[in-house]
């Protein structure tokens, strides 16, 4: 899930165990149908610079589908501000979508709703198989030993991306492979008004994110191996302390970036103004801000030491778009025939092609699109050093309490207020205490 859009959901504290079963698609009864066999609503999240641009990706590809089946389709692109809640509404209104997109880190906030279709082996035979998507894509679709809430459509991963003539004229000849290389260069580049490296400091969600990588890097997690909070442990203070330093006591992220909330950083970086930003699949984004891919060069995120790779080389976590249904929909088998569609080999092209991501399909990976120098690394990233954040039901809590804690510390960190491992566990303990298995 990209960084501005899932902001909009970290922001929303839900209670969704106590959800009751619901309607969706407009449907009145407990279970899918077919009794509108001849259209289908699609509630397709806002991946594009705009609403525009997506409904000019997205549409050519839905009157295909009408040709194919003769089930239209109605669109509408929902910005990621709107997009949790208006979910959430319909999981109790009854009045919803067929088919719509979700951010992979809901999955099991929403399957907890018990709203949407379960894709056990025989949904998944439908599509195709479940065979056909990495297995990374896959963790991150919901509960471990449930079947899935959705399936994905749109694959990303972090990576570092870095300025050549910025790095050309402070010296530097290669991207930082550590966070002490980082730092380093990062001290290099801040200088003259412009910064090392960008961030979101008052996006929640782009906080956990980054937050639980490096929890992951200090041998760390935010929650125990039965799925309660556990926030306040050494290594994940630790690892929540050094985030928040590379303001308050590396000095290579500009304190004004505590307050950035809506891309501003991609948009600093395009401009000049930062060496180096660390984001999810941003090719299309600096592109439409008119940054040309000779400008940039993209690298792996950082480790404490060493090579990417799995245990504490995690880098990443897995982010992308899923695609869900309403299990009570009254087009149950032309939403099965959409998702279908969407996930073949030649839509799995054409879409992530459009948006800069990675296809979660193994076959439609293999397409020249997706072998660039860039997009390499975003592979090989998802391949072998990402992580699903936690699949449990009190995921979106979880990027609220923490997301805002780390918000907070970044604005202490801007206002020159000290940050230390004492002020980081209090901050921790105090999300702990708003989560519900407190």
């Amino acid at each position: 899930m990209r960084s501005i859009r899932a902001a909009a959901a970290g922001a929303v504290t839900l209670s969704l165990a106590l959800v009751a079963t619901a309607c969706g698609g407009g449907s009145a009864t407990g279970g899918g149908s077919n009794d509108s066999p001849r259209t289908l609503t699609y509630w397709a999240s806002n991946q594009g610079a705009s609403i525009e641009v997506d409904k000019k990706v997205l549409q050519p590809e839905l009157d295909k589908f009408e040709r194919q089946t003769g089930i239209k389709v109605k669109l509408e692109v929902v910005p990621w501000s709107d997009l949790l809640n208006r979910i959430l509404t319909a999981t109790t209104s009854g009045q919803g979508p067929d088919v719509l997109n979700i951010g992979n880190t809901w999955s099991a906030s929403l399957q907890a709703t018990g709203a949407l279709l379960p894709w056990d082996a025989k949904n998944f035979d439908k599509i195709g198989g479940r065979d056909r998507f990495v297995d990374s894509a896959l963790g991150s679709t919901g509960a471990e030993g449930e079947a899935p809430a959705a399936v994905p459509l749109y694959s990303m991963s972090y990576a570092l991306y870095y300025n050549k003539k910025m790095f050309a004229e402070a010296g530097i000849s290669k991207p930082p492979a550590t966070w002490d290389e980082l730092v380093a260069d990062g001290r290099k580049l801040s200088k003259d008004g412009k910064w090392g490296l960008g961030a979101e400091g008052s996006n929640p969600s782009e906080n956990i994110h980054h937050a639980y990588v490096f929890a992951k890097q200090h041998g760390a997690d935010f929650f125990t191996a039965d799925g309660k909070p556990d926030f306040t442990g050494d290594a994940t203070v630790a690892a929540v302390k050094q985030y928040v330093d590379l303001m308050a006591k590396d000095k290579v992220i500009a304190p004004g970036n505590a307050e950035y909330a809506q891309n501003q950083s991609v948009s600093d970086f395009a401009k000049g103004k930062t060496a180096m930003l660390l984001w999810q699949s941003a090719s299309a984004n600096l592109k439409s801000q008119g940054m040309s891919e000779d400008d940039y060069g993209i690298a792996p995120v950082p480790v404490q030491s060493g090579t990417p790779g799995t245990g504490k080389q995690v880098n990443s976590m897995v982010a992308g778009i899923n695609l869900a249904v309403f299990k009570n929909t009254d087009n149950l088998d032309g939403a099965t025939k959409f998702v279908k569609f969407m996930t073949s080999d030649d839509e799995q092209k054409i879409l992530n092609k459009a948006y800069s991501s990675i296809p979660p399909v193994k076959t439609a990976q293999s397409d020249a699109a997706f072998a660039t120098p860039g997009n390499a690394v975003l592979k090989d990233t998802l391949a072998k050093s990402a992580v699903a954040l936690p699949q449990v039901a009190d995921e979106s809590q979880f990027e609220t309490a923490v997301g805002t804690a780390i918000k907070d510390l970044f604005a202490d960190a801007a206002a020159g207020r000290a940050v230390t491992t004492a002020s980081v566990k209090a901050a921790l303990e105090k999300a702990q205490q708003q989560m519900p298995a407190a």
